[in-house]
């Protein structure tokens, strides 16, 4: 049987021996797109070749794209599963001419792969073409023989692409298979096209006009090709197969989900695998491609397959997480066609094993709570809008999950409810991601690029050089001259000024012209543009003008660059001594090299003890005493990777990379020698010697977003400044106590203790005085469902006595729920407890919640037994307490 991987192979290999360039897969983070979440098609990364913003030293080209569809315009979430062809995750083959050739080659390529390498017999292929491209017609008839019947002229735009409503554009053929009469459907453009008897394999755009605004078309003067071509489709297809989820790289993965849940593939679980198997490899392939889970943008659409897979795991009987355990299935799959994947193998996997069970603690709950409202509904009702939205504001349930739950029972949801009830939440997360790529004047940087060439980076060697201005550029316009006061971009043939990348700040410094030594202007920024080949400083004329052609001298701020190398270098041993400590699972996530601190943002799923904390710092610190001196190499990124060097996450390397090295380790099998420290692909600045960077303090560790955790640290004259200000502070407490620095932690830990007593003993009294006293509204002891519910209003009583009040309430009560509403300085202080016995059928949150929505509040919460909220005000206290009886009834009843 060909495997997927031969097939990837195979046409690559076609179009390699056919001229053209194997292009490595973009990342699913468009670079060059702010307009898409992910990349969904193989021509995403060659946009601005197309439409002639950039050139690249081929003019043909073929990839294997891997591409995700799951939010936006293009989202086949809700079906993946249920049907045959649907992924969230997929790969595009794909040839691509930049004004190469066209149709008259493009068609007798795909007709000789498709007979001829694979095998297919042309008696079972028909095509469509745009119903005015006589052209590709005439082409099909004299490559393929084929006669008009199995040429389907078809005029709606299906056969018509563009890239937007203008631009580049042009016809399409389709061309399809036919299963045979056994199979129900009819050919494209039939009544009964959307049956399987014919299926689309290949679809190959010619890019022939260009369109204007106003309608008009005119030929392009370089006609091209994009072709995509599923290789799941056609893998189904050469492998015998109807359906994309038995083919044999989905088989290996859905036989591993069936393997790690003790249940059978094609049982009556076999949806539930289908989905594990495809969400496995979107989640992974995003997780390698730096996006993370979390509640906004593309982290939110990740955590959403994330969640829906989970689900699908549960509902097979799995009671631990078990996704993280199929990453070894997928990367023995996919990895030798994608090494990212084994690269991120265990980030892939710790990141999985966290998100599933952080969502497991909420899984059953939800779950109950769904079904206890449909248990209200009449048979066959839709699930009101309201309650889909209660159950992802409390159990982060996207609508997608609540859905999918519900198709199993024959239910749906009230979507338009759902809509109304999430319009501001979803507008704000449509807002929080703003894409990623150029900049809307990307046209006039690529322009410069072409006409003057790449920015030299002079800075490894030196501070001050001195160039000629090539361009300067304005309000997003390029100038010929600007005037004194007038800030520009200023674009000079080689620099020494570094340019904000990699985490590493812009340099600063000074710009003057040699002809007028007068004539000098503060360089404030420095950013690359076109794609990385263009520097442009941010500089201000102080006295009289620039134009272009003006011969410059440049200086860095030489003390501010010393600073700036010294972090970054520090943030290098600290990412190895980070791994060291924690594991393997460590990756970089972002970093902040300023001159005056660094951060480090990394790839953890909980805080650091002090003692690893210690042990990092120190380590650092020994490596700087070592005052070994830092090695860069150039190198392909295979030989860099190969050296065991680390790259990050998702980030696109040219042909040869910067290679750093720094540090010696002893007794370890890591590194270029095996003693080699540190070893990373980088094209930051750095210290010649690790003793140059003098210090190392290590400020806080704190969570920076769902698995990341974000370190800030000062080194040289910083660092020694903190540590002398810190060591004042603790000689002036010393004094306050008066007592010697060794006894200091003593003597705070007993003054502590006689305030915690103290306190204790107020709150205690507070108690007494609340329970004891008259109360401004209460209800007595009632039974609801068989389950005593005590409800009172206090006044005097801060939120903070309320979990010890709640306690002694259900302590006497021994098994029941409690609702307290305190009124102290004209706010409300709500908390709700449920004794133990009841906790796994009654949540406190859920009591809490609704009282609180009652009295003006929003949000609250807390564990099953206790929760806590607050409102503006008590006054309408009344209705809380009918509230959470009601939820109580709701449960019970």
């Amino acid at each position: 049987m060909t495997s997927l991987a031969d097939i990837r192979s195979t046409f690559l290999d076609f179009y390699a021996r056919n001229g053209h360039e194997v292009v490595a897969s973009s990342p699913l983070v468009p670079r060059n797109d702010p307009t898409l979440m992910f990349a969904n098609s193989g021509m995403v990364q060659f946009k601005n070749v197309f439409t002639g913003l950039e050139q690249r030293p081929y003019r043909r080209a073929t990839t294997a794209q891997k591409c995700v569809r799951a939010g936006g315009k293009h989202n086949d979430l809700d079906n993946v599963g249920y049907t045959a062809r649907h992924h969230t995750f997929f790969e595009m083959l794909g040839n691509f001419s930049f004004g190469d050739y066209f149709k008259e080659s493009a068609i007798p390529f795909a007709w000789e792969l498709l007979t001829k390498d694979f095998g297919i017999d042309g008696d079972r292929l028909l095509v469509t073409v745009y119903h005015t491209d006589d052209q590709a017609a005439d082409i099909w008839k004299k490559v393929a023989g084929l006669t008009d019947d199995r040429i389907i002229r078809i005029p709606t735009n299906d056969n018509f692409w563009m890239m937007g409503p203008t631009g580049p554009c042009g016809p399409c053929t389709e061309i399809f298979y036919d299963h045979g009469p056994s199979v129900w459907g009819g050919p494209p453009g039939s009544a009964d096209q959307d049956g399987d008897r014919f299926i689309e394999i290949w679809n190959l755009v010619f890019m022939q006009f260009e369109q204007f605004e106003d309608g008009a078309r005119q030929d392009l003067p370089r006609p091209s090709i994009d072709t995509g071509m599923g290789l799941e489709r056609i893998g189904a297809l050469l492998q015998g197969k109807h359906d994309n989820y038995d083919t044999d790289l989905m088989r290996a993965l859905i036989e591993a989900s069936a393997h790690a849940t003790s249940s059978d593939p094609d049982g009556p679980g076999k949806i539930h695998h289908r989905v594990i198997a495809d969400h496995l490899r979107s989640t992974s392939f995003l997780i390698a491609d730096g996006v993370m889970p979390s509640n906004e943008g593309r982290g939110y659409v990740l955590r959403r397959i994330m969640r829906r897979a989970m689900r699908h795991a549960a509902m097979l009987g799995a009671r631990d997480p078990i996704m993280h355990r199929l990453v070894p299935a997928l990367v023995q799959q996919m990895g030798a066609a994608y090494p990212e994947l084994a690269r991120g193998q265990a980030l892939i996997a710790d990141t999985l094993k966290r998100e599933e069970t952080r969502f497991r603690e909420t899984l059953d709950r939800g779950l109950r709570l769904l079904d206890d409202e449909l248990a209200r509904l009449p048979d066959g009702a839709d699930l009101p809008g309201e309650a889909a939205f209660r159950l992802y504001g409390t159990f982060g349930f996207p609508l997608d999950l609540t859905q999918d739950a519900l198709r199993e029972k024959g239910r749906a949801v009230d979507v338009a409810g759902f809509d109304a009830a999430m319009a501001e939440e979803k507008a704000r997360a449509r807002a929080s991601w703003a894409g990623s790529g150029e900049a809307k004047d990307a046209a006039v940087w690529f322009g410069i690029a072409e006409q003057v060439g790449a920015s030299e980076f002079l800075g490894y060697d030196t501070e001050r050089a001195e160039g000629q201005i090539l361009a300067l550029v304005v309000d997003g316009q390029s100038v010929d001259q600007v005037a004194e006061g007038q800030g520009a971009w200023v674009v000079v043939n080689q620099t020494p000024f570094y340019a904000e990348s990699g985490g590493q700040v812009a340099d600063t410094g000074w710009l003057r012209k040699l002809a007028d030594h007068d004539v000098t202007a503060a360089v404030s920024d420095v950013q690359k543009f076109a794609d990385g080949r263009i520097t442009a400083h941010r500089a201000t004329p102080e006295k009289g003008g620039l134009s272009v052609g003006d011969a410059v001298a440049l200086d860095v701020d030489h003390a501010r660059r010393t600073a700036i190398r010294a972090n970054h270098s520090a943030t290098h041993l600290l990412n190895e001594a980070l791994r060291e400590a924690l594991g393997d699972h460590v990756a970089q996530r972002g970093s902040l090299n300023a001159p005056d601190r660094l951060r480090f943002d990394f790839s953890h799923g909980q805080g650091l003890a002090p003692e690893e904390l210690a042990r990092v710092e120190r380590e650092v610190n020994e490596l700087i005493r070592q005052n070994g001196a830092v090695e860069t190499r150039l190198m392909t990124p295979d030989d860099a990777r190969a050296l065991g060097a680390q790259a990050l996450f998702g980030e696109k390397y040219g042909d040869e990379v910067r290679v750093v090295s720094m540090g010696t380790r002893e007794g370890s099998a890591k590194g270029v020698d095996g003693r080699t420290y540190s070893i990373e692909l980088c094209g930051g600045t750095h210290v010649e010697r690790l003793g140059q960077i003098g210090a190392f303090v290590l400020l806080s560790d704190s969570a920076s977003s769902a698995g990341v955790r974000r370190i800030e640290a000062l080194t040289g004259q910083p660092a020694l400044d903190h540590l002398r200000a810190r060591d004042r502070a603790l000689q002036e407490v010393a004094g306050l106590l008066k007592a010697p620095l060794p006894e200091v932690a003593a003597r705070v830990k007993t003054l502590l203790d006689e305030r915690r007593t103290l306190q204790n003993e107020v709150a205690q009294l507070r108690r007494e005085r609340a329970l004891g006293g008259p109360a401004q509204q209460a209800t007595p002891a009632r039974e609801i469902g068989g389950v005593p519910f005590r409800a009172q209003v206090l006044n005097g009583v801060s939120g903070k006595d309320l979990p010890g009040l709640i306690d002694g309430m259900k302590a006497e009560m021994g098994s029941g729920a409690v609702l307290l509403i305190a009124e102290d300085n004209g706010k409300a202080a709500v908390a709700a407890g449920v004794t133990p016995d009841l906790s796994a059928r009654l949540s406190a949150v859920d009591i809490l919640r609704a009282a609180v929505a009652e009295l003006g509040g929003k949000g609250g919460g807390g564990r099953p037994d206790l929760a806590q909220g607050g409102a503006a005000s008590a006054s309408n206290a009344e209705a809380a307490i009918k509230a959470a009886e009601a939820v109580i009834e709701g449960v019970l009843a």
